[in-house]
């Protein structure tokens, strides 16, 4: 008798690339490995993706929800007002980056494995890193920044330095003040140029 298909055999396959992708890194995990991990004969991940390369665009397109999560509940937060949700967004990043066994942003650990712009896994981390930047652009401009692309991206490399200090450090690293941080960019952004510097 014929085996039916298994209607969620991608999504397992994609479980089970992730789990040994985030702890080994992508170069490192060969198709027989995740395969050993899923428990599974070749035909079945070879009729979801015809090689490696797709396996690892699909595990990346997974892994950029986890940013989609992080933007709805910061909107989710404070939906009147997008000076708050960018420091929403610095926050529960840094409540990503300090949790036990984070390995730092999976899109950017495979972005350095992939360094050839011609190769999928490099378009779509540069598409993501893109669509962040654009993202919290929107957010600096209704948010009234004078200058909105460069608190945009200020933001920004506050939450790329959470990933690497919350990967190397956890919670004891220079990640705790990282929303501190966010908050006096913001503010300092968003205060008028006639406006003395607060004291402190």
């Amino acid at each position: 008798m014929a085996r039916k298909p298994d209607p969620h055999a991608r999504e397992r396959i994609i479980e089970a690339a992730t789990r040994l992708f985030d702890r080994h890194g992508v170069h490192a995990v060969g198709l027989q490995q995740i395969i050993d991990e899923l428990g599974c004969g070749k035909n079945l991940l070879y009729r979801e993706f015809a090689n490696k390369d797709e396996l690892v665009v699909a595990y990346l397109q997974q892994c950029r929800q986890g940013w989609a999560s992080i933007i709805e509940r910061a909107e989710r937060s404070r939906p009147d007002d997008p000076a708050a949700q960018l420091v929403a967004v610095v926050r529960l990043a840094a409540a990503e980056a300090t949790a036990p066994g984070y390995r730092g942003c999976p899109v950017s650990n495979t972005h350095a494995e992939f360094a050839a712009q011609d190769h999928p896994a490099n378009d779509v981390a540069t598409d993501h890193c893109e669509t962040m930047r654009g993202y919290l652009y929107d957010l600096a401009t209704r948010a009234g920044a004078a200058d909105p692309r460069t608190l945009a991206d200020r933001i920004k490399l506050i939450i790329d330095g959470l990933n690497v200090n919350g990967a190397a450090q956890g919670g004891h690293g220079a990640a705790a003040v990282a929303v501190a941080f966010a908050e006096d960019v913001v503010r300092t952004a968003l205060r008028p140029l006639s406006d003395p510097a607060p004291t402190r």
